[in-house]
């Protein structure tokens, strides 16, 4: 297959410059965060870490996100704890449940950006 790989994610946004600026600041995604292989930084790009990356579309009766929103970006995160405790100092609102978390899966919580669309924050089971 010659696909390899997610070369984006776009999306509509009442304020897209403000948008932009809240993941950047608030979880470190997107434009001139990371670096590429050379060790440069893009105003433009976004280099994340390479790692697993799940596709999958979901019915339309779903209760595993809101029924309001078509999509939940899932990011993947290396100390979930850590950035809980920040995102709870900046006093956005957190969900965690125990029923999502297993050895197997790893752990999760979920947050909403400004404009109310769900994040799911996921940190990958050791190993």
């Amino acid at each position: 297959m010659p696909v390899i790989g997610i070369g984006g994610f776009f999306f509509r946004a009442q304020d897209p410059e403000g948008l932009a600026t809240w993941y950047r600041d608030t979880l470190g995604v997107g434009g001139g965060c990371g670096k590429d292989e050379n060790g440069q930084s893009s105003d433009w790009f976004w280099y994340p870490e390479p790692g697993p990356v799940v596709f999958a579309p979901f019915k339309a009766t779903t209760d595993y996100f809101a029924a309001d929103k078509s999509f939940m970006l899932n990011l993947r995160v290396r100390d979930l704890d850590g950035l809980l405790e920040q995102l709870n100092a900046l006093g956005i609102a957190i969900t965690t449940k125990d029923e999502w978390d297993t050895p197997e899966t790893g752990r999760f919580a979920r947050i909403h950006d400004p404009e109310g669309n769900p994040i799911e924050l996921w940190e990958p089971p050791a190993g």
